[in-house]
């Protein structure tokens, strides 16, 4: 048994799906996680700068006492990880393999959709992670850049939002997919919208609950699991103001975070 925490970290709020499968799936560890609402969207920045940006986010989970890293942010998961690999002693985990690793398993035509910030799909990585499941799978990338402002500005399950995703969609459906990924931690707060517009034939995967079940099983095969809850169980930093993180965080969460919340300079981890 090991009472350390797990750290989370995202570019801004979108990690908060992650948090959530994290707290419903082990509700005995204790985490901390780290939202860069200063320097967000990663989406939309250069490969090195992503992976910068990503190091400083390692650097800063580290000054706590962890037993596992995990990046919930798509981008971060899908650029930088491949490249930190085998860097740090402590285990880094990402949302891109784990989602990957299910689309893989349940796809029954071999079809699988992906949807993501333009910075995510344009990295590829989670076509070659399912390439590397399976080579036969066929991956239809789209990314899908208004999706992140629907969601952070309440439209998720308004009609904007449905007309918004029956464009973006519309090559998935083409396509002929049974499988989709939603590439985004914050797509799964549109997964409503999203099945509506590609029917009960297609399966969703939110990758907050795979990478949730990927921890699960690395602290059970490794005996890292809680004994029991810890005080103070969830800390959130921020590098920006923490006023509208809390706000809108507390949607994300479907749970108040008031008064939990921290801003840091995460140029000082660099």
């Amino acid at each position: 048994m090991d009472n350390r925490r797990i750290g989370v970290f995202d570019s801004g709020l979108g990690g908060l799906t992650v948090m959530k499968e994290l707290m419903a799936l082990l509700p005995n560890e204790s985490l901390v996680y780290f939202g860069d609402t200063g320097r967000i969207p990663y989406g939309t920045k250069s490969e090195e700068t992503v992976l910068k940006y990503t190091r400083s986010d390692i650097n800063f989970l580290q000054t706590f006492h962890l037993k596992a890293i995990i990046a919930a942010c798509g981008t971060a998961s899908s650029i930088a990880l491949p490249k930190l690999s085998g860097q740090y002693d402590i285990p880094l985990l990402g949302v891109t393999k784990a989602a990957s690793r299910r689309a893989a398993a349940v796809t029954r035509n071999g079809r699988v959709g992906v949807i993501g910030t333009t910075g995510t799909i344009r990295s590829g990585a989670y076509r070659s992670f399912l390439e590397e499941e399976n080579p036969e799978i066929q991956t239809v990338s789209v990314a899908c850049p208004m999706f992140v402002p629907l969601v952070e500005y309440g439209y998720a399950e308004k009609e904007a939002a449905k007309m918004i995703a029956k464009d973006y969609l519309q090559e998935i459906i083409e396509s002929g997919a049974d499988t989709l990924i939603l590439g985004c931690t914050h797509y799964p707060l549109l997964k409503k919208v999203i099945g509506e517009v590609l029917g009960d034939s297609v399966t969703l995967i939110n990758p907050g609950e795979c990478v949730a079940g990927d921890v699960k099983k690395l602290l059970e095969e490794n005996d890292l699991l809680s004994k029991e809850k810890q005080t103070e169980q969830y800390q959130f930093y921020v590098s920006d103001d923490p006023a509208e993180f809390i706000r809108l965080g507390s949607m994300f969460l479907e749970r108040p975070i008031d008064g939990l919340v921290s801003r840091i300079d995460i140029e000082k981890y660099n």
